[in-house]
């Protein structure tokens, strides 16, 4: 196999691991009772679980809002008449995502008071999904996500920020419930698997409060002033909700060392979790790739890149792979893939990217910088003309970035 072919098929099989439809097949499959289930699947992924729901909950499953991004439904799911099929606006919020959310506590008001209510949730809800709290519009919210985006904050420090303006995040979704029954089963798209980051905890308040991060005047006044009139989230007089985290960062990569060694391949599983600026993080692991044992070398995480004043098309993995593409120049044998699990990175089509000793070699035959292209964080434009982009479609889950190297000898 060649070393592109093995890296692509490491990369597929890690996502048919944390597939939405295997792993909520197999949660729900031991899911106790007969009673009725009304479900709500939320995320990048919600088609993919809802419809690994609907497998194996049969008639048992009673109706269902599903919310995902444009461009991930499944039309299996609007062709069954117990599915209300939405899809809202991803990275940034939009009217949908506000028409989604008042969809979302319509659903849960009409479910009966003894109802059975199974939620499905991954990465994107944050921005999928919203209540405002009185005062506060639609342009703020953007502007303040615009921001949080192009910030080079983490995941934590973000979603910290979406609870602290919303209505439903930060465990306030709970109080909606009342006596109903309830569980949640999510894919994990943040460090740690935390419930209370994951969607920005719809259902799961933060065990410690954590200060905002520093936010830019204007919209830290904001911030401030909308989150003093969101509900309290501290309220625990209501019906406990188990979590479940299905999917995690850690089985797409024990996956996708498997199928290396099922190739034949000696497999040299990192343990960090990557983070910070997408730039150095990819040149660092390509010198790592370099100095390393000869094989397949398995990072995850989620890096970060903060944008210029008029950034092109691009992505974080996107970007960290072609700083990798400055080291590896002119080292034969040696490969590099950086991309979502998610299938999407920044904002372009392409999942990531694949890179090895001849892309920036490549890049200049065509009259291309890398490095012009690294300082306008306007990656896509040149991996494109290489040949080097990753393009999958939607994947049906989303457990961050995935990076794998190969070394030959």
């Amino acid at each position: 196999m060649r070393d592109r072919d093995c890296l692509l098929h490491c990369f597929h099989s890690a996502l048919e691991a944390v597939h939405g439809g295997t792993v909520v097949r197999r949660a729900l499959g031991r899911l106790k009772g007969r009673d009725p289930i009304h479900l709500v699947a939320i995320g990048k992924a919600a088609a993919a679980m809802a419809e690994g729901a609907r497998t194996i909950l049969g008639e048992r499953l009673v109706r269902a809002l599903v919310i995902t991004r444009h461009g991930h439904a499944d039309p299996r799911l609007s062709r069954d008449q117990r599915f209300i099929c939405l899809q809202a606006d991803h990275p940034l919020p939009g009217a949908d995502s506000l028409l989604a959310g008042g969809r979302l506590l319509d659903f849960i008001r009409l479910t009966p008071e003894q109802g059975h209510m199974v939620f499905l949730i991954s990465g994107g809800t944050s921005s999928l999904v919203e209540v405002l709290p009185p005062g506060a519009g639609l342009g703020e919210l953007q502007r303040v996500n615009g921001w949080l985006l192009g910030s080079g904050l983490d995941i934590l420090a973000m979603n910290r920020v979406r609870a602290a303006i919303s209505c439903i995040k930060g465990g306030r979704l709970r109080s909606h419930l009342g006596q109903r029954r309830a569980e949640a089963y999510l894919i994990s798209d943040v460090p740690g698997d935390d419930p209370a980051v994951i969607g920005s905890g719809l259902l799961v308040p933060p065990s410690v409060a954590r200060p905002l991060p520093e936010l830019p005047p204007g919209i830290r006044e904001w911030v401030t002033a909308m989150a003093a009139r969101v509900p309290d989230c501290t309220d625990t007089s209501g019906v406990a909700v188990p979590v479940h985290v299905v999917a995690t960062l850690r089985d797409a990569c024990r996956a996708a060392a498997a199928a290396a060694e099922r190739c034949g391949m000696n497999v040299t599983l990192h343990g960090e979790f990557l983070r910070g600026e997408a730039a150095p993080c990819g040149e660092r692991l390509a010198r790592e790739l370099l100095a390393g044992p000869p094989g397949i070398h398995i990072w995850g995480g989620e890096t970060t890149v903060t944008l210029p004043a008029d950034p092109g098309l691009g992505g974080r993995n996107q970007h960290l792979a072609l700083a990798a593409a400055r080291v590896l120049a002119g080292h034969p044998g040696m490969a590099l893939l950086a991309a979502g699990t998610d299938g999407s990175d920044g904002n372009t089509r392409a999942a990531g990217a694949l890179v090895d000793a001849g892309t920036a070699a490549r890049a200049g035959a065509l009259g291309l910088d890398v490095e012009q292209a690294l300082a306008g964080a306007d990656a896509h434009v040149l991996l494109k003309a290489c040949g080097d982009l990753v393009t999958t479609g939607p994947t049906g889950t989303n457990v961050m970035d995935l990076v794998i190297g190969i070394r030959q000898s």
